[in-house]
């Protein structure tokens, strides 16, 4: 059956490992009916139910030394007049010669291609992961936070993180999907902090007043907050151990997905309400906020 909705920059690699051997038959059409951004030109169901596979690739026919298995000129030995008389002629002849020569080499072309189709397959737990890649980019991680549950399901993303980094769309998915898993609901808004530099600046000009060269050491900026949203029946030594677990995941989501200009902090929260003890009475449940 005739695939549909097939990516229009897949690769024929790809496409042909989610084939039966059999069903599908590959004709390499060479660079020059090669798209720009198509590694597959067209595919073309025939009457036996198998699929044509048109491939903008050079076979093996046209890496070989010219004059080897190539048609020859048949034009170069003829006279100008001879070859405007016998031009469609002798067209044919060496179109049918190069026609031969692909069909002589194609069975060679297809295996070496299912070899690449099984090379890819074995390949794909590794390459389709990027498990070497994130192992690179996580390799000062310690103990600790490898150990983290959090930052397991983080550890995947960390080669998409130049575009998580400064996107706050990608990271409030990319938490929200980490904290749903784990049963935690989260919720993000803006909130501003008080930011105090512990080595103000000051203009470096002689004869100005104080107010004039001071540049301040206290700042306001926005912040990300995260209300995480968890509250156990009791609080014991394994509440404690989330809220830990929490702030080293903190750490690494702003190490490696956050901008220099932004910071995060999770608040952990809860969000029963207020319990009513008598008429004149009303106790709230404290938030464990971690000011973090």
């Amino acid at each position: 059956m005739h695939p549909h909705n097939i990516p229009q920059d897949i690769n024929v690699e790809l496409l042909l490992s989610y084939l039966q051997q059999g069903s599908f038959k590959v004709s390499f059409k060479g660079t020059h009916k090669r798209n720009a951004y198509n590694d597959i030109i067209d595919i073309e169901e025939k009457t036996d139910g198998a699929l044509l596979v048109n491939v903008g690739r050079n076979s093996i026919y046209n890496a070989l030394p010219e004059y080897l298995f190539h048609s020859i000129d048949r034009f170069s030995n003829l006279s100008h007049l001879d070859a405007k008389e016998r031009f469609d002629e002798e067209l044919e002849k060496q179109e049918k010669e190069k026609e031969n020569a692909y069909r002589f080499f194609a069975p060679l072309d297809a295996q070496l291609l299912l070899f690449r189709v099984m090379a890819r397959e074995k390949l794909n737990p590794i390459t389709e992961t990027d498990s070497i890649l994130y192992h690179i980019l996580g390799d000062e991680l310690t103990e600790k936070q490898l150990n983290n549950r959090f930052i397991k399901q983080a550890i995947p993303f960390l080669p998409s993180c130049k575009y998580i980094r400064g996107n706050k769309t990608l990271l409030t998915l990319l938490l929200r999907k980490i904290f749903t898993n784990e049963g935690i609901k989260i919720q993000v808004h803006e909130t501003r902090q008080e930011f105090r530099d512990d080595s103000p600046q000051y203009i470096d000009r002689l004869g100005d007043l104080i107010d004039e060269t001071f540049v301040g050491n206290v700042y306001d900026e926005s912040v990300t907050a995260f209300d995480v949203y968890y509250w156990p029946e009791t609080i014991d030594s394994g509440f404690l151990e989330l809220v830990d677990e929490i702030e080293v995941f903190r750490l690494f989501v702003q190490d490696y997905f956050m901008s220099v200009e932004e910071i995060l902090r999770f608040d952990i929260r809860h969000d029963d309400p207020a319990l009513r003890l008598s008429d004149d009475k009303i106790f709230n449940y404290l938030n464990y906020n971690t000011n973090i």
